[in-house]
């Protein structure tokens, strides 16, 4: 039986169950500080994520003397106002995901198609980061600066060109007009989050598919489409949810009526011709809240599938 060379203990001896004790009590500290580095993110979460969602979910469930009920939660389905909101800002969120991916996608493309290094894509990103998060009544004062009844360019028409059909600056006050004002800023936001997908797309890919006799159709029906579809399916869902539920823009567009969820809840919330419907709009956030929920669960299992051709 041959005995370890050199100043090395044998294994099971006292000096090794030493050196085992000694350096698992660094391993411990180090997680420890790990969790501690964590802690200033768990408190984040649970003051700004947890807590409200479940002031939100108890109060959705109560009276407004705190009695458990669930006619809150049942106008959610049986009151038509309420249904026809919900249906509306999910065709809002609809119509401008889809417009912005289409749009955001076809312009995410032509920038990877350019200089990787150039000052035109640079400038592009930079642009869309900017344009991306000019939302709320910034965005709503421009476009009714520009397009409302007296905007630059309705009184550039009605009055220099005299085009009267185009001035009526109606359509801007409306779910047509929101869903435009909306695909401003998904169009930026669809190019930030697609384009690092095309990117990933290698030149080696389309050389090997054109060396066995493939087209370029063929090249994107089989190869480029299947790996970019996650990526863009997880794209389109994440503008449906900035769409579903953003606030401010539309808050500041349309001063009258609720017609899409958000501004319900404001209503519900701040209304003094129908006080004591808070409740009620707790239950309008707690809907709202299982929509983008069901549709973050599915974005998150497009991703998985998606991670599988990152590098």
């Amino acid at each position: 039986m041959t005995e370890p060379a050199g100043d090395v203990p044998a294994p099971g001896t006292a000096e090794t169950a030493g050196l085992a004790s000694g350096e698992a009590g660094p391993r411990r500290m180090r997680g420890a500080g790990n969790y501690l580095a964590l802690l200033p993110f768990f408190l984040y979460v649970g003051l700004f994520l947890i807590l409200p969602t479940l002031i939100i979910a108890i109060g959705a469930f109560t009276t407004a003397k705190g009695q458990p009920t669930l006619d809150n939660v049942s106008r959610l389905f049986t009151d038509s106002v309420y249904v026809d909101t919900f249906i509306k800002s999910i065709q809002l969120a609809v119509l401008t995901a889809i417009g912005g991916a289409i749009f955001g996608g076809l312009l995410a493309w032509a920038v990877v198609r350019g200089d990787p290094n150039g000052f035109l894509r640079q400038l592009v990103i930079a642009a869309s980061g900017v344009l991306a998060q000019f939302g709320g009544v910034m965005l709503a004062f421009a476009f009714l600066a520009t397009f409302g009844f007296n905007g630059l360019v309705t009184i550039f028409l009605r009055d220099i060109v005299h085009i009267g059909l185009l001035t009526d600056a109606a359509w801007l006050y409306s779910l047509t007009g929101l869903a435009v004002v909306y695909t401003y800023f998904q169009i930026p936001l669809m190019l930030i989050v697609f384009l690092p997908s095309l990117d990933g797309v290698r030149q080696e890919w389309y050389d090997a598919s054109a060396s066995l006799g493939g087209s370029s159709w063929s090249f994107w029906r089989h190869v480029g489409g299947p790996i970019l579809a996650p990526s863009f399916l997880g794209a389109l869902l994440l503008l449906f949810t900035n769409a579903f539920s953003a606030y401010a823009t539309a808050a500041a567009l349309i001063s009258q009526g609720a017609s899409i969820v958000t501004l319900q809840i404001a209503g519900a919330l701040q209304s003094e011709v129908v006080p004591g419907q808070e409740n009620v709009g707790k239950a309008l956030a707690l809907g709202m809240i299982v929509v983008v929920a069901l549709v973050m669960l599915l974005y998150a299992l497009i991703q998985r599938r998606a991670s599988r051709w990152v590098q």
